[in-house]
This record gives structure tokens, C-alpha cells and sequence, in this order.
């Protein structure tokens, strides 16, 4: 999946576990179809944090998640003022997301990256 943009902004957190589907489904549905619609958003991944192993220095090495948010969405932007219009405002109010996902998430984590190379 390469990048074809300048800048990505990922959003993590996690969401109490009697609210996950309902998480899941708003994301997909609206809150991801809302920000899409917004100038200068290109594109939106969602991953899922896992446990995993891997060949460290000779030896396979358990690694655990710990206190990294399970959840998380990579938008890839224009540029950073693109979170700061009005239009990104307004998709982040739309919907479900607000009022009935939003108060159930915590843990959550919000950065900016450049794209190297771009």
C-alpha cells in the first residue's frame, strides 16, 4: 500500500468491548465515509493492533501491544491544514460517531507525519 501523499494522520484509541461492533460498523459506515468527503482527504486505512513475533538479533522475540491503543484509522492528507477546515469539523460531528461511539473510546492518540521522500 504505498502513499501517495505528503502528510498522514492517525487517530488510535481503544473502545470499551460491549461497544466494538458498534465501533466498527460507524467507523466503516459513516465516520470514514464523512471524512472522505472532506477536500484534501485521500484516503483512510484502519488497522488493528495484534500481538506478533519476530527475528530480533538471533532470536524470536514475543511482542506484546501493552498500553498501545488496539485500534487505528490512517488518513492520508493534503496537508495539515486540512484538520482545521470547516468541512473536517463538520464530518467529525456527523452521524453516530459523537454521541454514541466517541464517549466510549479512550486511550486515544492523535499524530501527524510527514512522508519522507514525497
Amino acid at each position: 500500500m504505498p502513499i501517495d501523499t505528503r502528510y498522514v494522520f492517525i487517530a488510535s484509541m481503544d473502545v470499551d468491548p460491549d461497544r466494538e461492533d458498534l465501533f466498527n460498523e460507524v467507523y466503516d459506515t459513516e465516520h470514514v465515509p464523512y471524512l472522505l468527503d472532506v477536500p484534501g482527504v485521500i484516503a483512510v486505512t484502519r488497522l488493528k493492533a495484534q500481538d506478533f513475533e519476530v527475528s530480533l538479533g538471533g532470536e524470536i522475540r514475543s511482542v506484546a501491544q501493552g498500553e498501545t491503543p488496539t485500534w487505528h484509522a490512517i488518513y492520508e492528507i493534503e496537508d495539515p491544514e486540512v484538520m482545521k477546515s470547516a468541512a473536517w469539523g463538520e464530518a467529525i460531528e456527523r452521524g453516530r460517531w459523537p454521541t454514541e461511539v466517541r464517549p466510549h473510546t479512550r486511550n486515544r492518540r492523535h499524530s501527524l507525519q510527514r512522508v519522507m521522500g514525497k
